[in-house]
């Protein structure tokens, strides 16, 4: 996912965005447990996405307060 996309969304969509990812996350950590892994750079891949929406949520919230 594009920063840019993640930039339009609302504040809401971007929460539920972030528990979307971090069930994925879930997923691809018992994946790796359970070597069926195929991507194991898709965990850090995973990782940044939530950060980078946790960033976008957070700069929405300064903006609007």
């Amino acid at each position: 996912m594009k920063l840019q996309d993640i930039r339009e969304k609302s504040v809401d969509e971007l929460n539920a965005l972030v528990l979307d990812k971090k069930k994925e996350l879930f997923d691809l950590r018992l994946q790796k447990s359970t070597n069926k892994l195929e991507n194991p750079a898709s965990i850090a891949n995973t990782k940044r996405t939530i950060a980078q929406i946790k960033t976008v949520i957070k700069e929405k919230e300064a903006a609007n307060a």
